[in-house]
């Protein structure tokens, strides 16, 4: 009589990107990779994610059936750069990264300066998707190394901030504080806008755009403090000066993201949407978490700000709720035990403490060797868990 033999297990590797090394397509592929060596006949369910940021466009392109477009575009700091749309539905929908022009990535730390830095690349992709016939436009929002209110995108839409002088306004956040009116009108040909992003700080105040964010693009105390007030001053004219925007703006959750993008967008009439939600939809994440004995998420740090409406906060939580354990991969973690389970995170591994840890060069290591730090965590998994 033959033996009974154990079907394998279902797993699904979910991660988002590892910021500043892998793209999560990437993540996803080595952790799969290492999986397989030890377990070959489970069956693995890749679904990279992301939430708005880095590397929207190529997890949505992986999901969706539709048509990668170049176009020309600038860097925060105003040089030439080759951004692209995304457009599915026959290209009635198009699908926008503002990192692609906007991103902290593309400057080297001594150019990081968002008194300076601009947001008009993104208004030149917002154009383009429009002028290619686009009726919705979703703009993924984060890892910007801009704090200007969306002043340099509604500049290429034609809308230009004039100080009191009637000059245009220059680039960066810093310049806002002189803001006295806006000048024209944004060229959208009735495109219906929406902000894709995780983020809910508002665009002003102690957890708004300049105060979370504004270190991290290289502010220190006092530009902070300049970038908030500056952006106050701007809120004022967009509120005078733009027909339909909504009161308050300087208020309302999701303003904040991506230095007051998200702010410009609303007062644009668009509307925020979570950016883990729409790529989950796109990917069929909901009907896939039904399927599966485990989940395996992951980014390059888990820590506070992961428990708050980013990717693996949201896979956890769905998993959690459908009885099915979940692990972290990262890069670094630095969030406490209790914190993970209270998202529904079952366990977690770091690849700076798979390389031995910070004090003997794991964290240079996880940085270098990435694909196969995560290729040796896969395997580990695979024995752990695989039955």
């Amino acid at each position: 009589m033959w033996a009974a033999t154990l079907p394998g297990m279902r797993v699904l590797l979910c991660p988002d990107k590892f910021a500043g090394t892998l793209p999560a397509p990437q993540v996803a592929a080595a952790v799969a990779d290492g999986w397989r060596e030890v377990a070959p006949g489970d069956d693995l369910l890749v679904r990279p994610l992301a939430d708005g940021g880095p590397g929207f466009l190529d997890v949505l392109a992986e999901a969706l059936p539709g048509r990668r477009v170049p176009v020309p575009t600038t860097d925060p700091l105003g040089r030439p750069a080759t951004g692209e749309m995304l457009l599915t539905e026959g290209g009635a929908v198009a699908w926008l990264e503002s990192a692609q022009a906007c991103g902290l990535h593309l400057l080297d730390a001594a150019e990081r300066d968002p008194l300076a830095t601009t947001s008009y690349g993104l208004g030149l992709l917002i154009a383009a998707a429009v002028e290619a016939g686009a009726r919705t436009v979703v703009v993924g929002l984060g890892g910007s190394a801009t704090n200007d209110g969306g002043a340099g995108m509604l500049a290429a839409l034609g809308a230009v901030g004039l100080d009191g002088t009637g000059a245009a306004l220059p680039y960066g956040g810093a310049a806002l504080a002189a803001a006295a009116k806006l000048d024209g009108l944004p060229r959208l040909r009735e495109a219906r806008l929406i902000a894709a992003t995780d983020v809910d700080n508002p665009l002003l105040g102690l957890h708004g755009a300049s105060n979370v964010f504004g270190p991290q693009k290289g502010a220190d105390r006092a530009d902070v403090l300049l970038l908030d007030a500056a952006l106050a001053r701007w809120a004022e004219v967009l509120e005078r000066d733009l027909a339909g925007c909504p009161s308050g703006l300087g208020a309302l959750p999701g303003g904040g993201a991506a230095g007051g993008i998200g702010a410009a967008l609303l007062a644009l009439g668009g509307r925020c949407e979570s950016g883990i939600g729409l790529v989950s939809r796109a990917v069929g994440l909901e009907t896939v978490l039904d399927e599966v004995d485990l989940v395996v998420t992951g980014e390059g740090r888990f820590d506070h700000q992961s428990l708050r409406g980013k990717v693996v906060a949201g896979v956890a939580g769905a998993a959690r709720d459908r009885g099915v354990p979940c692990v972290v991969l990262a890069g670094q973690v630095s969030a406490g035990r209790r914190e993970a389970a209270s998202v529904g995170v079952t366990d977690t591994y770091s690849l700076v403490e798979h390389f031995g840890g910070e004090e003997h060069g794991g964290l240079a290591a996880a940085l270098e060797r990435p694909a196969e730090g995560l290729r040796a965590l896969g395997a580990r998994l695979a024995r752990q868990w695989s039955r």
